[in-house]
Formats: structure tokens, sequence, C-alpha cells
């Protein structure tokens, strides 16, 4: 059952602990350790897992090897993030991994996506720009509640259109970023 919560000033401190755990475990295959996703952006109601993404070089053996021996578990049916519509990229480059932490860890999603793709670049510009803009979060977050409210036992139905909300809000960020410049920063790490 999916639940949506008010914005937890703990999820900060969560994301640290996760991502020192996970730089033990992946050294230097880890390019960059991110705290992503609505957690991530001060004052927005979230689901209460906290989303991280690491940014690796290759999607190879060596990567899953590491984060199976730190417990983590591969969930193979999660390999590709959605197309937004209009993209000039390929699906191909949105392939991605996705990890769960062992049962005994802070419940969190890790998205590994390869550095320099559109979908790497897509969750933190889609992060930066809700922290910098709160009337477009606060927007978002009342269309996850009101999700919530109607699906929250058909997390496909809540996908279904939270992803093109998502895209919108893509779209103003893409402004954002010819009238600032924006890059990604440093990695939270």
């Amino acid at each position: 059952m999916l639940k949506i919560v008010p914005y937890q000033t703990a999820w900060p401190g969560e994301f640290q602990a996760i991502e020192k755990n996970l730089r033990q475990a992946l050294g230097d295959l880890a390019l960059r350790i991110d705290h992503i996703g609505s957690t991530s952006v001060p004052g927005l109601s979230a689901k209460d897992i906290i989303d991280i993404q690491v940014t690796v070089e290759s999607l190879d053996p060596a990567v899953e090897h590491a984060f199976t021996r730190a417990g983590y578990q591969r969930l193979i049916g999660f390999s590709q993030d959605h197309l937004p519509p209009g993209s000039a990229s390929p699906a191909g480059e949105w392939v991605k991994w996705f990890f769960k932490p062992p049962a005994s860890m802070r419940p969190a999603n890790i998205h590994v996506r390869l550095s320099g793709r559109p979908n790497q670049r897509y969750a933190l510009l889609f992060r930066d720009y809700l922290r910098a803009h709160p009337p477009t979060a606060q927007a978002y977050a009342q269309v996850k509640e009101a999700l919530v409210k109607y699906h929250a036992n058909d997390a496909d139905a809540y996908y279904a259109v939270k992803d093109p909300v998502c895209d919108i809000i893509i779209g103003g960020a893409e402004e954002w970023v010819e009238r600032i410049g924006w890059a990604p920063g440093p990695s939270d790490c």
C-alpha cells in the first residue's frame, strides 16, 4: 500500500548513513552517490523510502558483486527508466540497475545509473529544480497525495500518472537550465 507522509527532517541524515554504507561497499566504483527523489527536497511530502542514485562508469559484474557482498538485492524487473515523451535519446540510454537494502536496514531505493546518461541527469535536475522552486514542489506533493488517495493499492496506476507529471516538471526545469546554466553540482557524499 502506497503512503505519502509529511517531510521528515531525519531523511538527510538517514541518506548519509546509507551513503556511508554504500561508499564502503562500492569504493571507487561509485563516481557519485546522491540523495534524489522527494525525500531529498526539504519540505516535500513523500513515501518514507530514501531514494539514492549511484552513478557508475559501467554496469558490470564488479558493481553488482559489490552490492551483493554488502547484502543488497538487485531487482531484475526494474532495469529501465521510463522514456519521457519527445526524448531524443534511444531507450537504451535509460537503462539502470535497481537494488534494495537488506530488511535489517532502513528502506531505500538504490538506482544505479551510468555517468552522463539522460536518466542520471534527469534525477539530479528534477531534485535541484524542486529544491529551487518550492511552489512547484508543493504542487507536485498535492498530485502525489491525490494519487495515493485514489490509487493507494495500485502502484501501476500511481506511476502511470506520476511519471508524466514528472515529465511536465522537467519541461520547466529544462527552461530553467537555459536561463541559469545549471549543471549538476558535487555529489551529496
